[in-house]
This record gives C-alpha cells, sequence and structure tokens, in this order.
C-alpha cells in the first residue's frame, strides 16, 4: 500500500501517531486472535480499527448471558438455544469496524501437536488461555521462519496480564511517539570529545545515547551531515566524541542538529523461559511488589485449574486456602521469585477469578492492541515481557459468598462475582453527567453498559453538540459510515442501549458552557448528579467543568490522549485537588518579527501562511461583506466621504471593491503576482534593508543562526509548488469573490497561458523599517482617517460609479471558513504550498501536506487504542468513585503506549490555604450565608463574622466590587441592600461571593466561597 492508498478521511488521525510506513507494514499483516472474552474482543476491536490487511477471531466457547457483561458485541439472542459461538456471533459486529480489514471467524479448538493453521499469520495473540497452551503456540511462534510475534494475555478478576514474545531479533524502527527532537547550535568546541553548546536559553531536549544530524555549520563544515552519538554534559550541552581532526576547521556560527532515530535490535525470551525468572514493568508505584505476587498467584491459579477443572469459587475460604497452599509449593520450587508470600492478593485472587471486571479488559485490551500493532509495523517499543496489574482497591473488605457474591445468572455475574451485590445495585442507581461523545465518551458509553450504570433508578446524561464525521470512524467505534452528520450523543445513545437495553441515557445536544449554564446544566442539574465525566478535548471546557463541579461540590473523572499517550485524573470533593489545580505552563509565543521576516523552522512559516490564509480569505472578506450590509450603497457611501465622514473601514473596503477579479483569468493574474510580492519582492528588500554583511553593534553577523538569509524565488511554470500555490490561490479568491469556473478553467493550458499574459512588475525597494525586536508586537491596523487615503478611496468610488461598474454582486464577497478535513476546498493546499514556498525562501526543510495540515488545523494525533486504556482505567476509578472509597484507592494514571509506561499514583490532597491561625480552607469549602431582600451589607457583614468569627475586609461579586473600603463611596453602601448590587444568576436561588478577610499582619487573604441564599 503507497501513502497515497491510505484513506485519509477514515485514518488523518492515526497517521500522525504511526506514520505512512507503519501503516503499509500493517495493512500487509494478519492477525490470529484467540478468545472472545471480554479480553479478546477489546483487542481484536481495536486491531481492526487501526488497519490491518485481516483479523482470525477464535474461540471454541459457546456464548451465556454472563458474557454479555464483558462482551459488549454478543446480543441476548446469541445466548438462547445453547448459545451461538462467541467468534461467530461477534463476526458481523466486528467486519463493520473497518471496510479495509477482512475478518474471519474460527471455532476450531488449537492442537498442541499441529499448530500450521497459525503459519499464515504475522502475529498470534492468546486470552484467557491454559499455560500449557499458551506455551506450545510461543514455542511454534518462535521456531517458525520468518518468527511469528506472540503475544498472550487474561483478566481474572480485577487482576489481568500481558507477555510479549517477539522473537530473538525484533527490529524496533522508531522507539518512541516523539518528534526528532531538533534545535540550534550555538557553538561548537573543537576536541575530544567535541561539546555543541546550544543557543542561549534554549535546551537540547537530548539523551545520552540518542544519535544527532549536524547541517548549516559555519565553519567546522565537515561535520555537516555527520551522524554522531550524543553524552548529555547539561541541560545546553553535549558531546559528540572526537572533533579534533585536522579536517574539523573551527566553528564560526550558525548551524542546527536534528535527531536520527536509528533502528534498535531488541531480543525476547520464550513464555516458558519468563515464568521461570519474569522481567517485568511496575505499573503503580503504590503497590511495587505486586506484580511478583500476581505473577506467582496467577501461575498457581493455573496449575488450580488443572487440577481441579474449573476456577476457585466465588468468595470461597476452602478454595482460596488451596491457592495459596498451590502459590506455596510452586513458590518452594522457585527461589527466583517473589519472597514472602502476600497470601491476601492470593485470596483476592482466588475469589474473584470467576468473575472478569470490564473495565480491566478494556484497559489491557487497549494495551496488548498497541502491542500488536507494534509487533507487525516496528514502530515504538514492545513491553519487555511482563505486566500485572490489579484493582483490589476496589474489593469489598467481608463478601458473603452465599449472598452478596453469588452469581444470578444475568450479565452482571462477572461484576458481581468481583464486587458484590451492593456495588452493582450503586451502580445501578448512579446519576451521571458525561460531556463529549467523542473516542473516550464512545468508550465510556460501553464501560457504562457493561457495568450497568444507571439502569434502575440512576440515569446517564450525555451531551455533544458536534455531528459525526468520517475521521471519527478510525477511533469512534460506536459509529458507522450510515451515521455520518449525524448527532454523535443521540448516536452513541443509541449504540450503548443495542449493547445493554437496561440503560438509562438522556441524550442532549447542548454546549456545556456559561450560556447553558442558565438554561440547561445548572446548578440544580448539577445536584441531581452523583458524579460528572469529561470526556473533552480541549483545556478551556476542562476548567469550565471542573469550576462547575468544585462550585457544586461534585466528583469529576477527567481524562485525555495524546497519540500514544493519555491521562487519567480523579477529582473527589473534599479528597483531591481539582483539575485547574495544576497547570501547563503557558505556550511561548512565536516573536512578531520572526513570523513576519525571520522564520527559522517550518511551523513558523505554517503559521505564516496560516495567517495569510486567514487575513486573504476570511477577514478582509467578512469585513467587506459587513461593511456593505451596514452601509446601504455606494453612493451614500460617496456622499458621505465628500461630508468628510469616513465610516471605518470606508478606506480598506473601497480597496477591495477596486481589486476584486470578476473573472477567472484576473484571479489567476492575482494569484501570479501575489507570487511574486511574497516570494521575491519581499525577501529581496529583506536582503536590501540587511546586506548579508550586515554586523550587529558587538560586531558579530546580523545573518546567523537563528536568522537565515532569505533567498528570492524566479517563478517557474515547470515547478509543482509553484503551480500549486497559483492554482490554490486562484481557487479560493474566485470563490471568495463568486466567479463560476467549468472544467475548462481549470485545465493547465488555460492557467498557464493566462499566467504568461500576466504583466510582472520589477522590484523596487520599499524603503519601510524592518521590525527586528523580538519583544515588539504587531503593529495595530491603520486607521481609515489619512487625508490622502480618504481623498484616494473618494476619487476611486467615483471613478467605479461614473464607469457603472459596481454591479449588486460586487458589493459581496464570500469569506471562507478553515476547514482542514475537506481536501477540495483548497485550504490545505494554499497553506502548505505557502509554507513551502517560504521554507524555500529560508533554506528551511519542506514538509509534506501531511504534516503541514496536522501543524496548520491544530490536530491532537490519536489512535484507538490510547483510547481504549485511558478509558478503561477512567471506569476504574468510576467505580471506586461511586463506592465511596478512601483516598488511599484512588488512581490518577500516565499512560504513554509507545514505551511503553503505565504509572498510576494516589491523587493529591487539596491545599489548604490558611486564613487566620488555626483556620484553613481549600478550593471545596463553602460557607453558606442566608440573606433575604432586606438584608443590608453591613448585616451581610456582621453575619459573616457572628457565623464564622471573622471580620470580612471585603466583598466581590464575579468582576464587580460589592464592597471595598477604600473604594470611594463605598461606605456609603453599608446600610444599602445586597441585592441593589448582587443579582441573581437566572432561577438560581442563590449566589456565590468571593470575600477577603485580614490576617494578624493586615495582609488580606481570601476564605472560602460565600454562597449567598436570596
Amino acid at each position: 500500500m503507497d501513502a497515497q492508498d491510505i484513506d485519509d478521511s477514515l485514518y488523518s488521525r492515526q497517521r500522525y501517531v504511526l506514520g505512512d510506513n507503519a501503516m503499509r507494514r500493517m495493512a500487509g499483516s494478519n492477525v490470529f486472535i484467540s478468545g472472545m472474552g471480554g479480553l479478546g474482543i477489546e483487542i481484536a476491536k481495536n486491531v481492526i480499527l487501526a488497519g490491518v490487511r485481516s483479523v482470525t477471531v477464535h474461540d471454541t466457547q459457546l456464548a451465556t448471558q454472563s458474557d454479555l457483561g464483558t462482551n459488549f458485541f454478543l446480543q441476548h439472542e446469541d445466548t438462547l438455544d445453547g448459545g451461538k459461538n462467541r467468534a461467530a456471533a461477534c463476526l458481523s459486529q466486528l467486519s463493520e469496524l473497518n471496510p479495509y480489514v477482512a475478518v474471519t471467524a474460527s471455532c476450531v479448538a488449537l492442537e498442541e501437536e499441529d499448530l500450521s493453521v497459525l503459519d499464515q499469520y504475522q502475529c498470534v495473540v492468546m486470552t484467557d488461555a491454559p499455560l500449557r497452551l499458551a506455551i506450545s503456540v510461543d514455542k511454534y511462534c518462535r521456531t517458525h521462519s520468518p518468527p511469528i510475534m506472540f503475544i498472550s494475555g487474561c483478566v481474572r478478576g480485577v487482576f489481568g496480564s500481558v507477555f510479549c514474545d517477539f522473537g530473538d531479533a525484533f527490529e524496533v524502527l522508531d522507539y518512541n511517539d516523539e518528534e526528532p527532537v531538533e534545535g540550534f547550535v550555538g557553538q561548537i568546541t573543537k576536541g575530544n570529545p567535541g561539546v555543541v553548546q546550544c543557543l542561549e536559553n534554549q535546551f537540547h531536549g537530548l539523551s545520552t545515547g540518542m544519535f544527532v544530524e549536524f547541517r548549516e555549520l559555519s565553519g567546522m563544515t565537515a561535520l555537516n551531515g555527520q551522524r554522531r552519538q550524543v553524552k548529555v554534559r547539561g541541560a545546553n550541552a553535549f558531546e559528540i566524541g572526537d572533533i579534533s581532526g585536522e579536517e574539523f576547521t573551527s566553528h564560526q556560527h550558525s548551524g542546527m542538529f536534528k535527531e536520527v532515530k536509528v533502528p534498535q535490535k531488541m531480543a525476547f525470551e520464550s513464555l516458558e523461559a519468563q515464568l521461570a525468572k519474569p522481567d517485568f514493568i511496575i505499573p503503580d508505584f503504590a503497590e511495587p511488589a505486586s506484580p511478583g505476587q500476581i505473577h506467582l498467584a496467577m501461575i498457581a491459579l493455573d496449575q488450580f485449574i488443572s487440577a481441579n477443572g474449573s476456577l476457585p469459587k466465588p468468595w470461597s475460604h476452602a478454595d482460596s486456602a488451596a491457592l495459596i497452599e498451590q502459590a506455596r509449593s510452586y513458590a518452594s520450587s522457585h527461589p527466583d521469585l517473589a519472597g514472602d508470600l502476600d497470601e491476601a492478593l492470593i485470596t483476592d485472587l482466588a475469589h474473584t477469578a470467576a468473575g472478569c471486571f470490564a473495565p480491566l479488559c478494556a484497559a489491557l485490551g487497549g494495551f496488548m492492541a498497541q502491542e500488536v500493532l507494534k509487533s507487525i509495523s516496528g514502530k515504538f517499543t514492545p513491553l519487555k515481557q511482563l505486566l500485572y496489574i490489579g484493582a483490589r482497591q476496589l474489593l469489598p473488605e467481608q463478601c458473603d459468598g452465599v449472598e452478596t457474591c453469588q452469581t444470578c445468572g444475568d450479565r452482571y455475574d462477572p461484576l458481581r462475582v468481583c464486587l458484590g451485590s451492593r456495588a452493582v445495585d450503586t451502580l445501578s442507581r448512579l446519576r451521571l453527567f458525561m460531556v463529549g461523545c467523542g473516542a473516550i465518551g464512545c468508550e465510556m458509553l460501553k464501560n457504562y453498559a457493561m457495568l450497568g450504570v444507571g439502569r434502575s433508578q440512576g440515569l446517564i446524561t450525555i451531551t455533544d453538540n458536534d455531528l459525526i464525521e468520517k475521521s471519527n470512524l478510525n477511533r469512534q467505534f460506536l459509529f458507522r459510515p450510515r451515521h455520518i452528520q449525524k448527532a454523535k450523543s443521540v448516536t452513541g445513545a443509541e449504540a450503548a442501549l443495542k449493547i445493554n437495553p437496561d440503560l438509562n441515557i438522556d441524550a442532549q445536544e447542548q454546549k456545556v458552557c456559561p450560556q447553558s449554564e442558565r438554561t440547561h446544566f445548572t446548578d440544580a442539574f448539577f445536584a441531581a448528579q452523583d458524579m460528572c465525566v469529561n470526556a473533552l478535548d480541549n483545556v478551556e471546557a476542562r476548567r469550565y467543568m471542573d469550576s462547575r463541579c468544585v462550585t457544586n461540590t461534585k466528583p469529576l473523572l477527567e481524562s485525555g490522549t495524546l497519540g500514544a499517550k493519555g491521562h487519567i485524573q480523579v477529582i473527589v470533593p473534599h479528597l483531591t485537588e481539582s483539575y485547574s489545580s495544576q497547570a501547563d505552563p503557558p505556550m511561548k509565543e512565536v516573536p512578531y518579527c520572526t513570523l513576519k521576516s525571520f522564520p527559522a523552522v517550518i511551523e513558523h512559516t505554517i503559521q505564516w501562511a496560516r495567517d495569510k490564509f486567514e487575513t486573504s480569505f476570511a477577514q478582509k472578506a467578512s469585513m467587506y461583506q459587513q461593511f456593505w450590509q451596514a452601509h446601504s450603497t455606494p453612493e451614500a457611501l460617496l456622499q458621505k466621504l465628500k461630508s468628510d465622514e469616513v465610516p471605518e473601514h470606508a478606506v480598506q473596503v473601497v480597496k477591495l471593491l477596486n481589486s476584486r477579479p470578476s473573472t477567472w483569468k484576473q484571479c489567476v493574474s492575482e494569484a501570479r503576482l501575489k507570487f511574486e510580492k511574497l516570494f521575491n519582492h519581499k525577501p529581496k528588500d529583506l536582503c536590501h534593508a540587511f546586506p548579508l554583511d550586515t554586523k550587529m553593534k558587538d560586531g558579530s553577523l546580523f545573518w546567523q543562526s537563528p536568522k537565515r538569509p532569505p533567498s528570492p524565488l524566479v517563478f517557474s511554470q515547470d515547478s509543482p509548488l509553484h503551480m500549486q500555490f497559483i492554482v490554490s490561490h486562484a481557487c479560493l479568491r474566485a470563490r471568495v469573490c463568486g466567479v463560476q469556473l467549468d472544467d475548462e478553467d481549470m485545465e493547465k493550458e488555460t492557467i498557464c497561458s493566462f499566467i504568461s499574459e500576466t504583466t510582472v512588475p520589477e522590484f523596487v525597494p520599499s524603503g519601510k523599517r524592518v521590525e527586528t525586536d523580538e519583544k515588539a508586537s504587531a503593529p495595530s491596523a491603520k486607521e481609515d482617517g489619512d487625508e490622502d487615503a480618504v481623498e484616494k478611496t473618494q476619487n476611486t468610488l467615483s471613478r467605479l460609479l461614473a464607469t457603472s461598474s459596481i454591479t449588486p454582486d460586487r458589493l459581496r464577497m464570500f469569506p471562507e471558513s478553515f476547514e482542514k478535513d475537506d481536501d477540495s476546498n483548497s485550504h490545505i493546499d494554499f497553506i502548505t504550498a505557502a509554507s513551502n514556498l517560504r521554507a524555500e525562501v529560508y533554506s528551511i526543510e519542506v514538509v509534506d501536506r501531511l504534516k503541514t495540515k496536522l501543524i496548520a488545523g491544530r490536530i491532537v494525533p490519536a489512535i484507538a487504542t490510547t483510547t481504549a486504556a485511558v478509558a478503561g482505567f477512567v471506569a476504574c476509578e468510576l467505580v471506586k468513585v461511586a463506592l465511596g472509597l478512601k483516598l488511599e484507592a484512588y488512581r490518577n494514571g500516565f499512560l504513554n503506549l509507545a514505551i511503553p509506561a503505565i504509572i498510576l499514583s494516589e491523587p493529591a490532597p487539596p491545599v489548604r490555604n490558611p486564613i487566620v491561625e488555626g483556620l484553613s480552607s481549600t478550593i471545596w469549602d463553602r460557607w453558606d450565608v442566608q440573606g433575604s431582600n432586606t438584608m443590608t451589607i453591613q448585616q451581610l457583614m456582621d453575619e459573616i463574622k457572628s457565623k464564622f468569627g471573622l471580620a470580612p475586609a471585603m466583598v466581590v461579586h464575579g468582576v464587580k466590587m460589592v464592597f471595598v473600603p477604600v473604594m470611594p463611596g463605598h461606605k456609603k453602601r453599608l446600610p444599602q441592600p445586597v441585592v441593589k448590587f448582587v443579582k441573581r444568576n437566572g432561577t438560581e436561588p442563590y449566589t456565590d461571593l468571593t470575600v477577603a478577610f485580614s490576617d494578624a499582619n493586615g495582609e488580606e487573604v481570601n476564605g472560602p466561597a460565600v454562597r449567598y441564599f436570596f
């Protein structure tokens, strides 16, 4: 499959994570997945969405009622009449996930004696399989030529495991989910070792062992193009080995380094070897010994099943004791394994092994699916070699196996065995509000269905004002092509009800924002919820939801993804900090002069091109349209100008009126002139202002890193990039100005003839001052009041009216609204061409359309594997919040499936802010004051002092100062009623005030929010 064969409309977000090379490898690979329980179906779903060549799902078991609690593609009908084969029953729904993937089902048992059926696959995945069979399959895969990649895993109760074996010499082509590190060279010191110093106040971001290549070095040119291994000296310096030879002349100035990702070889051991001497990662630093104990317990469990023909009975004391003895016996003959047995952990496994905690299947299903993609693509670092994880914090301290944890023959049995009937009932009564029904939202809806959330007296309220697009289908797995342009929330709700008809879901299409706060999502609405879940993709909306949950003291589950990375944050009133308690450092803005005249990297040229698109085809056209809607006729405007009345934007609008094209030929000619201005005349003008030998006051050269001297471009009809600029600019200008086109207009011969007939002016230096101060801001727009400009505008308008060339059509423009995902609208074509032409002018390495689209469209790279894993961990925390567990039970999480890493940690408690000695508050605290229509500000102050023992120093409502003693006239407000200065917010019976107090030193300190009831 070539790059042009990749369906960008479907895979665009994933391409930014994996790259075309990896996706081509995947598209030629066949995957075998055995076991269609909760874990297997999750892996199959994610692998099919990613786009491999084929997937065979394999199972020998028949569907039962309990399978409905873990396999979201099984229906009630599949369990009737003895049940259908699980793989066959899931086939049609799995096949719908991706039209490019061939999905087949196999119901024939694997025979250890003959595994040749696996020869056609590049990766084999075994889930919930007996260890003996898994060991046999792994041996077969290792000895196969070429080796078949082997992955196994299982979820037993609230414990899960993953194992990877990719053979003796697996090649990793790209070890992480990061763009290659790149930076500017400040100075290179010749020697052994040579030392590279970055530019002042810049950090290299490298690690010891990485490789870099150099380019554009002035002096020490022998190093240009060389690959060197790095040894880090500090944040802004690194060694590059021996550069003491004669060929390495002294470095003078400038230059760049860029990381080169060198393929790495990895050697894996067999499953049999790893069972005896495991190599695993530690996901939960609060329980560092758990992986070793789970490893031992899982082996003992497999032996228990072999000996007894069944799993331990739920919460059976006898079976748990037997499993402990089995583990002790195995440990005694394998001294390299865990030391002292954790009998409590082994007991928990015995108690719950007959069940299956579905959120753990989702989390590990995402993780394992990413390992499948690594195995067939070489993209990212595989698991080396075992992962064990548990969710023991969820388990009840006591559970009577006869009454509360016994099976009932329904879909909730897997959950009931793990957590007990009380937890199942609690989840069924949950009232939950989820914002967003995109990728994480779809996964969470599936998780709600598995858990039976809100199915009794409870309710799931979801909202999303977005519609489904084709690019969503690659990771928002509840949606199909027939759903495109339908509401995400409504469609997601329908799909969730198909998974579990018991759910109660209220699907809304309102945006959660201050405007809907007064109409839909009021404080009363939040008061009715037990918790909220964010499934959002932007920080602003996350912060708003966080503020609403803090105001209404409601738990919030926050999560997000970025490529292979993901985060999970659990926010519980009075127990944890909130989302807004921590803030990312602000994005560093690119100086105006850099974008305008001195771009140094491709991001600068793309931003410049994006800005050109907005000003040329959106902002000016919008201003033009609004102007003529506000001013009736050109004749009326002329009279105003003659009366020395100059409406805002009049000068600019008349210029646009005079220059706007009315034919396709004029559109093409304008594009040709724009090319000359931007990529020939302006570079010449800059070099005229700053010749190449220009020096700074300190004697250093003006043109040195990061500044690059521009080289003017000479237009050529033979250059595809030059022609792309002309055509895209002309097409956009035609659309903005309402110029109709036909097929003949778009023929190259026609366009070239128009270009040849265009008279291009010679370059004349402008003499304009060039801004070089990086602290300077963009100049404000020119005012329309200049006398010469107004007179010229009046003359131009008079001439146009005299020639009767102003028709009603010429008073209309059609602004373009930037849309990155429509390949037919010329938006990305124009930005790519403009950016790369500017990059050529400044000798910056150009990038392809895909990379340009990523940066210009501010696209968040995304892949289904990360989404599924994150949502699974969120669902784990959801259950904890519903059960009201203590702080030490909760886990925030950070995932990076590329490395791979899972880091779980206890949430931080809320910061306590001292008010006065012995009294402090957190963001969750609130003081209530019962007011009235007649309560005065003085009475409010007295009430606060009487109730809380502190005299207020000032009272503020939102941005309005209610009472600040130092403000003139404020002391006169004391006898006046509060309601004169504090208004209700809609129908809410209260409002929140900010009250400051004075500490012992007379300094103002903020107390908690004061809720004033009218």
